[in-house]
C-alpha cells in the first residue's frame, strides 16, 4: 500500500489551503504592526517631540497652610498643583484649592487649559481650536483619562491634539498621526476590538491556536509528500532497514 493514501493526502492540502486563506489577512497584520513596532521610536509615538524638554516647576511664597483653607474636610492625600500660574492644592483626588485665598475651583477655564497646554507643547506649534469633552468612547484616543477635559487642537498636517484634564488641571497627554497609526495596529495585533488593550481575548488565542495548526499541517504536508521520506518508509508503509 502506499506511504500515505491519494485521499488522506488531499485531504490534508485542502484543510491547509482553506486555514491559510482564512489565517492569512491576520498574519499579514500580525507582521505589519510587528515591522511597525520594530522602526518606530516609542517616545516619538507618545509625542514627546512635541512636548518642551524641560518644563520648569513654579514655585511659591505666601501659601495658607491646608488646614487654614478648608479646616472642616478631613485629608486623605494632598498635592500642590500650579493651574495657569496660580497655586492650588488638590485634596483628596477631587478637589482643587486655591493655596492663597481658600476658594475652591470645580474645573478650570478654557483660558486656563490653553496656558498650561501653552507652557507645555512647543512655541512654535500653533493652536488652531479648543473643545470641552466630557465622555469618550472605547476607542476614543484618550479613553480612559480623566474627564471633563479640554482638547486643544494645532494646525499642521499631523493633526495634533493636546488633553488637559479640566477638573484638576494637569496636562494629560498628546495625540497626533502617528499615534493613531501605532494605536490601530496595537488593535489589529492584540485582536481587541473593544477596549484595544488586553492581550488576552478569545479570538486571539483561538487564532494562535489556528496559526499552530497550520504550521502543523505544513510539515504534515511536507513529510507525506517528500520524495525522501516515501523513500524511506517505501511502499508498505514500513520504515526500511539500513543494511
Amino acid at each position: 500500500m502506499p506511504f500515505v493514501k491519494r485521499k488522506t493526502a488531499s485531504k490534508f492540502r485542502k484543510a491547509h489551503r482553506y486555514l491559510g486563506i482564512f489565517l492569512g489577512i491576520q498574519f499579514l497584520m500580525w507582521t505589519i504592526s510587528g515591522m511597525y513596532f520594530s522602526w518606530t521610536d516609542i517616545d516619538e509615538i507618545h509625542g514627546d517631540h512635541f512636548r518642551k524638554s524641560h518644563v520648569h516647576p513654579a514655585s511659591f511664597t505666601n501659601l495658607k497652610g491646608i488646614s487654614e483653607v478648608i479646616p472642616q474636610v478631613q485629608i486623605n492625600s494632598l498635592q500642590l498643583k500650579e493651574v495657569a500660574g496660580e497655586p492650588y492644592y488638590w485634596v483628596n483626588e477631587e478637589t482643587l484649592v486655591h493655596a492663597r485665598s481658600g476658594n475652591q475651583k470645580q474645573e478650570i477655564s478654557r483660558e486656563e487649559a490653553i496656558k498650561i497646554a501653552d507652557k507645555n507643547m512647543l512655541d512654535t506649534l500653533e493652536i488652531s481650536g479648543i473643545e470641552r469633552i466630557t465622555s469618550t468612547g472605547e476607542h476614543h484616543e484618550y479613553r480612559g483619562g480623566r474627564l471633563p477635559a479640554f482638547v486643544i487642537s494645532y494646525a499642521g498636517s499631523e493633526n495634533i491634539k493636546a488633553y488637559v484634564s479640566a477638573v484638576d488641571g494637569t496636562f494629560r497627554s498628546v495625540r497626533h498621526r502617528d499615534w493613531r497609526w501605532f494605536d490601530f495596529l496595537w488593535m489589529t495585533h492584540t485582536m481587541d476590538y473593544e477596549t484595544r488593550d488586553d492581550f488576552n481575548t478569545t479570538i486571539l488565542r483561538a487564532f494562535s491556536l489556528l496559526g499552530l495548526i497550520t504550521v502543523l499541517s505544513g510539515f504534515v504536508l511536507w513529510f507525506i509528500s517528500s520524495p525522501t521520506m516515501m523513500k524511506i518508509f517505501g511502499k508498505t508503509g514500513k520504515k526500511k532497514r539500513f543494511q
